[in-house]
């Protein structure tokens, strides 16, 4: 009975402790709950946060669980904010490593960060000409284009004369209605800052006279012409042109240049003068050039030998213009010691050698190689050039030829252009300048001016080539001008939005050129004859051989997003001894 009794008793007690157990988890009014470790939620999936140095950028997670929570902000175990935010200024470039701990008496979550501080995006601005002035006579117009390094961020330009907004613009036209000496300025201002290039321009009555010689030293072959004079005059139209040997005027008139074609062997003095007539005032420059005339051009032949090699064995020039390519360390394959003229020389006889192509450049660019013998005038195709034309994509390359005159072994002699499809046609301009601006600041483009009064750019392609400048470094000059002839170019758009463009061919005569004629063989190669050779009158040249060959980039103009058009040569070769 008694073992009955105390079984019950203990049921019924384990019972009642039961059902007040459950009473007190089944709290109505005030539910048990248990919490869950704080959870970090970045609104940057990537981890990654971007601001500008000296800007300050604030980071604002989201949270769960964060009651009673403490907040820790640290780089490399240093504490910089204490926040469930953090306001972050990037003081230094480069990459910061921020982690984030959140922690209460249930548990904790911490998470790393990167915030990347990165260069702010201020305007450069650059303004040819406005170092030295400008100077303009009354009722001229003067038409100036400034350049501003290309950033992310909407950019306003502004125009500043007399205290007042004259243009929005990147251009804007001066009038000289009035002498006297104008200050003027161009600004550009985004959200990051603003910069901004002040110049002068001064308007005179009469704008001065000069001329520019690149030689006043020449020499010429018996039976040949030479021009002898200067290569670019400034405000002299009307003015006459004087070119005497001693005492005797041999020619006189409004003509800048002489074509001479003396045949007494010896050397001369030419006294070049120029006079301008302006009203009541006279104006006069005065030049001395020499020449030395030669009788007989086969002196200094070089015939070949059983060593001899087909291909050129020197680069003796390599004078490019501002382009895409230049500088360029990638599939360029430069580096940084190109910084001297005899070090680009090598860098592109190097890369000639092993069969990489060499950029020219934009208008003008040039290279020159020798051979280690002379090429004979067979009045067939007598050498080639290697380029890398292919259909719908040539950049025509102007060739000319030079034999070695005075026995030096070096290309200071006459150049003869070879002529080609396009020579003597009214499109192609003779005599054609292109000087080329150094940029102000690191990925802008190059401004530049020609000789016909017109002005542009070579567009900075930060897409695809972001080297700091397309302006070849070993050039020390702010400033340097490209001389030749220019054609007129076949680019245009066939998609007409801009993404398919076309640099259609020529028809014979010239590099880097898909011609259905001088294309002999089925490779990239363009072949010349001697035989084509012309002076500058356009009149034939009768080259027994030659020793030197140049080629030049011979259009100005931009294929869109392809940027410009530039010959490219892979190789030279004497093809006689070939074929």
């Amino acid at each position: 009975m008694f073992s009955l009794l105390k079984k019950l008793s203990i049921f019924n007690f384990q019972l009642s402790t039961f059902f007040l157990l459950f009473l007190a988890s089944c709290n109505f009014n005030n539910p048990i709950t248990v919490d869950n470790p704080p959870h970090i939620y970045f609104d940057s999936e990537s981890g990654i946060y971007s601001t500008k140095i000296g800007r300050t950028i604030t980071i604002a997670p989201t949270y769960d669980y964060v009651t009673d929570a403490t907040y820790t902000w640290s780089i490399n175990d240093s504490i910089i904010g204490i926040n469930p935010s953090l306001e972050f200024t990037g003081e230094e470039l480069g990459s910061v490593f921020i982690t984030l701990k959140v922690e209460n008496e249930s548990g904790s979550d911490e998470e790393e960060i990167r915030v990347d501080v990165v260069e702010r995006e201020i305007p450069t601005v650059s303004l040819v000409g406005a170092d030295k002035g400008y100077t303009v006579s009354m009722g001229e117009e003067l038409t100036l284009r400034a350049s501003v390094r290309q950033t992310s961020l909407e950019t306003t330009y502004s125009w500043i004369f007399a205290d007042s907004i004259v243009s929005d613009s990147l251009q804007y036209t001066f009038v000289a209605d009035s002498i006297g000496v104008f200050n003027l300025m161009f600004r550009a201002e985004n959200e990051d800052g603003a910069d901004s290039i002040s110049t002068t321009v001064e308007v005179v009555a009469l704008p001065p006279i000069s001329w520019t010689f690149t030689q006043t030293e020449y020499q010429l072959i018996a039976g040949r012409s030479i021009e002898i004079g200067p290569v670019q005059t400034e405000n002299l139209d009307g003015a006459t042109f004087r070119f005497a040997i001693g005492d005797s005027i041999v020619q006189e008139g409004e003509s800048s240049t002489w074509f001479c074609s003396l045949a007494q062997e010896g050397e001369y003095l030419i006294d070049i003068t120029a006079t301008l007539v302006r009203g009541n005032q006279v104006d006069s420059l005065y030049q001395q050039v020499s020449l030395k005339v030669i009788s007989t051009e086969t002196l200094y032949y070089r015939p070949k030998t059983a060593s001899s090699q087909f291909k050129f064995n020197r680069v003796y020039e390599y004078t490019p213009a501002p382009g895409q390519f230049i500088n360029e360390k990638k599939t360029g394959g430069f580096d940084d010691t190109q910084t001297t003229p005899e070090a680009a020389c090598a860098y592109a006889e190097n890369r000639l050698n092993t069969s990489n192509w060499v950029s020219l450049g934009g208008f003008g660019g040039y290279i020159v190689v020798g051979f280690d013998h002379s090429i004979d005038n067979t009045g067939d195709y007598d050498f080639g050039v290697l380029g890398n034309s292919f259909s719908g994509s040539s950049e025509p390359g102007i060739v000319w030829v030079m034999q070695d005159e005075n026995g030096d072994g070096l290309p200071n002699d006459n150049w003869y252009e070879l002529r080609g499809s396009e020579t003597g046609k009214d499109s192609t301009i003779q005599n054609y300048a292109v000087t080329y601006y150094r940029p102000s600041a690191p990925q802008m483009p190059v401004q530049w001016t020609d000789n016909q009064g017109n002005s542009g750019e070579i567009d900075y392609l930060i897409a695809y080539h972001q080297q700091d400048y397309y302006y070849p470094l070993w050039i020390e000059e702010d400033t340097y001008t490209l001389r030749g002839t220019c054609l007129a170019p076949r680019t245009y758009d066939k998609s007409g939005k801009g993404t398919y463009w076309v640099n259609g061919e020529f028809d014979w005569g010239y590099v880097d050129n898909f011609s259905p004629t001088d294309r002999l063989t089925n490779d990239m190669n363009n072949y010349f004859k001697i035989s084509d050779a012309m002076d500058a009158q356009g009149n034939p040249v009768d080259l027994k051989y030659i020793d030197f060959v140049k080629v030049q980039t011979g259009v100005n103009v931009k294929a869109g997003w392809l940027g410009e058009n530039s010959t490219e040569v892979v190789g030279f070769f004497d093809y006689n001894m070939t074929k």
